[in-house]
């Protein structure tokens, strides 16, 4: 983390490979990707401090592999730290996990993270040969086991959904002493209580209503911590948030909508939500709604806001929702780096 209450400031992406709502192109995911690593190089040419890539494992996200790409991106940076966003952890290895983002670590020299969820889609579930009916209980036995082999080089280990572990070492080991674990939470209590007894750093998901209901969330973290004998000064939170950055509001407004309509109407007709109107749309990008959507002074305004509702100390901008235009993306991170974060920096440091 930054000293001195400074704000890290990243991006986060799933690969998505939605067509084009306006020209109805579609990217293929071997070029999808090798944007995913030019929006990285770009993200660490303008000073931004993280960039996540998120695991799924469907035909319109390109990233089902994302220490692999992020291993590509190590090798053509030098500074940005590298995370999934998030491993799928509940339905993977932990094991393999570990040394997977282990070895990350080594190859880019101490940059690399690990944020671990329960996801947000269950085709991995099936694909992997696990019951939904145990989400939860997977989750909680493999973060158990992960954070045993970053605390243990040597592991003994038993569980219910893995064979045991019966004094065998896990290697390689990371070059960071402790390895960086956080949790990726949407909106349960007993997600913070869980992160926040093991000490362990926590994303929020917002994608959707006003921040300030979170505020609760943020304070059961907090709580939690001192209760189990953590320091939360110590102990960051972060908020992942869909948005985008232009030259003006009404620029951002309309460049961003299309794609994001197409993308939320896809995944909203699958959990029974409405269909993304453009109404809807201008209701969520207010000072008070989940969109961080604007000029670069609305989206540091925002920012600073959750900031101060919310005491995080890393935001991530996940930009492309659904497809948008290549060379849009890369002029919205330019914006993000080169004019949000001076302004976020300035009033947070």
């Amino acid at each position: 983390m930054l000293s001195g209450g400074q704000m890290e400031l990243g991006l986060t992406s799933f690969a998505e490979t939605l067509p084009d709502p306006l020209t109805g192109e579609l990217v293929g995911h071997g070029e999808r990707l090798r944007q995913v690593l030019e929006e990285i190089e770009k993200a660490e040419e303008v000073g931004l401090d993280v960039y996540g890539l998120g695991e799924h494992h469907r035909p319109d996200f390109a990233a089902s592999a994302p220490a692999v790409v992020l291993a590509a991106a190590a090798a053509r940076t030098q500074n940005i730290r590298l995370s999934p966003a998030v491993v799928i952890l509940s339905t993977d290895d932990p094991v393999r996990v570990f040394q997977q983002y282990a070895t990350l670590d080594l190859l880019s020299d101490g940059r690399a993270e690990l944020l671990v969820g329960r996801g947000s889609f269950i085709e991995s579930f099936p694909l992997f040969g696990y019951d939904l009916a145990d989400y939860d209980e997977l989750f909680a036995e493999k973060l158990d086991l992960l954070l045993t082999i970053r605390d243990n080089e040597i592991v003994e280990w038993s569980g219910r959904f893995r064979p045991p572990i019966r004094g065998q070492g896990i290697y390689p080991r990371p070059q960071q002493d402790p390895f960086p674990i956080w949790v990726g939470v949407g909106g349960n209590p007993a997600s913070m209580v869980r992160a926040a007894r093991r000490g362990l750093p926590v994303a929020l998901a917002i994608i959707g209503g006003d921040p300030r209901r979170f505020a609760r969330l943020a304070e059961i973290h907090r709580a939690t911590l001192r209760e189990y004998g953590y320091d939360p000064s110590r102990v960051p939170l972060a908020v992942h948030a869909h948005g985008y950055v232009a030259d003006s509001s009404d620029q951002a407004a309309d460049e961003y909508f299309p794609s994001y309509a197409l993308a939320m109407t896809k995944i909203g007709q699958e959990r029974g939500w409405p269909p993304m109107t453009r109404a809807h749309f201008e209701a969520m990008r207010r000072p008070e709604g989940s969109l961080v959507i604007g000029d670069p002074e609305e989206v540091a305004t925002k920012i600073l806001r959750w900031k101060e509702i919310l005491g995080i100390s890393r935001f991530m901008l996940h930009i492309s929702v659904g497809t948008m235009p290549h060379d849009k993306v890369l002029r919205a991170i330019e914006l993000f780096g080169t004019k949000v974060a001076p302004l976020v920096r300035a009033a947070s440091g």
